[in-house]
């Protein structure tokens, strides 16, 4: 039998949504890799016809979902920015997004160059204060697109004042749940509408899978996101659904130990003499200490760092030199990631913005992953060591 809906989350992990396969009795969810199913006359089949529109595989990953970030339905697409651009087509020419100012760089380029050229605005401001983007809302705002944390600052939005202001103005709230995963946050408990991740990261944890998911507690913007599933086609396979089920087996045990590994490292990067400022919400003193406390389970294991020496040239020496963090985009997976927002994730952003919500051109964001502490802690310390020619 599937797991409860008041299992707690180690068991949802295992469980949650699931049963085995009913024909065989398999454990893990089979790879059903097909594309279209027999009907025994028109219209008359086992609920399956063609593998865009269900897929027993991706329907078992979307139970599985919904149980973890405490919702009803799960909806998957091939990508986190797939999925993203099913919950922006829930909207109208002529209505307006209000987005967080400091967000991925692919969110950015998403509401700007694609969805700007249909007649949804889009405007980036600071969320950290309610009462501010109160005063922000105009007659077509129609949506809050909320990071938190945000990417690459690592700042903290207090999700239930903004959902709360969302519901009393009649707006869709959204939560881009990417960097903390449901282990960390679940944003529908603190009244989201939508919660989106890029099950890449975190969800999938092994970087072998690209995935985005949609999870809501609300039928009619359930079914709406089936529809755009269905007819926008942009659907994940079989094989990257059993994927992701399979990494989500792991994810409580991978998560709290990345958790573990991050604060380790922002402890050593605070002393370093080379680095200027060190961003994690974990830290007593982030301006949202109190916040990220209240509504998440943990601080994450995404760090961010800038340097003294604010150059492109000191921060390439430092990413240059690491031996365990590798040089890469992307985020969440065992491996520990070092990566230059400026000119990767980033980049579609004009510089001006970026350095108006503190993005500089030394700043490294680091994913952490499950690796020794101390081999973590030692590669970042000689990877600065090897570039104080630079930086001093």
């Amino acid at each position: 039998m599937s797991a409860k809906s008041d299992a707690n989350f180690a068991t949802q992990c295992i469980h949650g949504g699931l049963d085995p396969d009913p024909l065989t009795g398999a454990v893990m969810t089979p790879i059903y890799q097909t594309s279209t199913y027999a009907q025994s006359a028109p219209g008359e089949h086992k609920g399956y016809e063609y593998a865009r529109t269900q897929n027993p595989t991706r329907d078992a990953l979307q139970r599985n979902l919904a149980a973890l970030e405490k919702g009803k339905f799960g909806v998957c697409f091939s990508s986190g920015l797939a999925a993203m651009d099913n919950v922006i087509r829930l909207l109208e020419p002529g209505d307006e997004v209000l987005a967080s100012d400091d967000l991925y760089g692919g969110s950015y380029r998403l509401l700007t160059a694609v969805f700007g050229r249909f007649g949804i605005k889009s405007r980036f401001i600071d969320m950290r204060d309610p009462a501010a983007v109160k005063e922000q809302l105009s007659p077509a705002t129609k949506m809050l697109w909320i990071e938190t944390p945000t990417n690459p600052m690592l700042n903290i939005v207090d999700i239930a004042a903004l959902t709360s202001l969302a519901r009393e103005h009649k707006l869709l709230s959204v939560v881009d749940n990417t960097f903390a995963s449901p282990y960390l946050q679940q944003p529908l408990e603190l009244g989201a509408d939508l919660v989106v991740h890029s099950a890449t990261k975190y969800l999938g944890g092994h970087s072998d899978v690209v995935m985005g998911a949609v999870i809501t507690r609300d039928e009619t913007l359930a079914q709406k996101l089936y529809f755009l599933q269905n007819a926008a086609g942009a659907v994940p396979g079989p094989q990257d659904c059993f994927l992701v089920l399979r990494g989500i087996k792991t994810l409580h045990l991978r998560v709290q130990r990345a958790c573990e590994n991050a604060r380790h490292i922002v402890a050593v990067l605070q002393k370093n003499d080379l680095v200027a400022n060190v961003y994690y919400p974990g830290l007593e003193d982030h301006p949202r200490h109190d916040v990220a406390k209240r509504q998440m389970r943990d601080f994450g294991a995404m760090i961010s760092f800038d340097l003294k020496e604010d150059t492109l040239e000191a921060a390439t020496q430092v990413m240059k030199n690491t031996h365990y963090f590798t040089l890469a985009e992307s985020l969440g997976g065992v491996e520990s990631l070092i990566g230059h927002p400026a000119t990767m994730t980033h980049a579609s952003i004009p510089r001006e913005q970026r350095l108006s919500v503190g993005l500089t051109d030394s700043l490294i964001r680091l994913s952490v992953g499950v690796e020794d502490a101390e081999d973590l802690v030692k590669d970042l310390e000689q990877a600065l060591a090897a570039a104080v020619g630079v930086l001093d």
